[in-house]
């Protein structure tokens, strides 16, 4: 491979390993359910996420105003919400399905944003593929927990507040506002985490197992796509992330032992396809922060 070639491509390619990074950690974490439950789990993950990212980007290096400090409050708190209801949704559901749920979140806020024709496809085809999925007068899905769902729907309407809401850090660093957001969001997530488990997150097993989960899903996704960020294209980027769904799934079949029908596939594959589909024909002009935001959201 030339050294353009590996130029062009060693970016997306970066952004795949940060999705299937993803997809390991999660799958991982999850084996930590039957111990702490998904509640320890997340507070494991966010706690320790946030002490990564702290230590790396040094938040305190740069100083913030009454206005962004509440901006990145809020910010925080939709973050941590976005991972307490994702991790609730997994006791129940496959994490396939669950990724596909969810990201019809910030799919919602790129269509609402646009607005264009085009656009209707795009939410007809999502649409079409959560109507495979959810439990509502259909057969492949009364199988799945409705509590499950709920929860993973939840995420999903986080996940659109939390693009929403990253719009509006202004000028903020984006390692700066990460490394705080999670910060406010292990705030959310740590008391639920201690309620559910209590001592048990302190077992020195435990808390090596949720370290490694952490840097798995968090440190080194994140650190991936912000590399990605600096050379690919808004469109690219959001085509090689809309890979998620389906790397998830396959993460769960292999991992897991998650096995999906036909039916919940083709289900994964419209949703991918509108994400998809969305990311090529979005206007070539986008705010860095809503970018750094959708990247950002490796925290989930």
């Amino acid at each position: 491979m030339s050294k353009n070639s590996w130029n062009h491509w060693w970016p997306v390619l970066a952004v795949l390993g940060s999705v299937t990074s993803l997809g390991v950690g999660t799958s991982l974490a999850k084996q930590l359910f039957p111990l702490v439950g998904a509640q320890g789990t997340s507070a494991l993950r966010v706690g320790f996420a946030a002490l990564i990212l702290v230590c790396i980007w040094r938040p305190w290096r740069w100083t913030l105003n009454r206005q962004q400090a509440f901006a990145l409050l809020r910010f925080g708190l939709a973050l941590g919400c976005m991972n307490l209801l994702f991790y609730m949704a997994l006791r129940d559901i496959p994490f396939g399905l669950a990724v596909a749920i969810e990201f019809s979140g910030p799919l919602a806020v790129a269509i609402y944003y646009s607005r264009r024709a085009v656009d209707f496809v795009w939410l007809a085809l999502a649409v079409a593929g959560l109507a495979l999925i959810l439990p509502i007068g259909h057969d492949s899905g009364l199988h799945l927990s409705p509590t499950g769902v709920a929860c993973a729907v939840g995420a999903a309407v986080c996940w659109a507040l939390y693009i929403v809401l990253g719009r509006r850090l202004g000028q903020i660093p984006s390692g700066q506002a990460v490394s705080l957001g999670l910060l406010c969001a292990a705030l959310v997530v740590v008391p639920f985490g201690v309620a559910e488990a209590g001592v048990k997150l302190l077992s020195p097993s435990i808390l090596l197992f949720g370290l490694m989960v952490a840097a798995i899903s968090s440190a080194l996704p994140y650190t991936l796509e912000m590399m990605a960020l600096r050379r690919l294209p808004p469109a690219t980027f959001g085509i090689a992330l809309a890979t998620e769904p389906a790397i998830a799934a396959f993460m769960g079949m292999l991992l897991l032992s998650e096995h999906l029908t036909l039916v919940q596939w083709a289900a994964i594959a419209c949703i991918m396809g509108a994400a998809m589909g969305s990311a090529m024909t979005r206007p070539p002009s986008k705010p860095q922060a809503e970018t750094a935001a959708k990247s950002a959201a490796t925290a989930t």
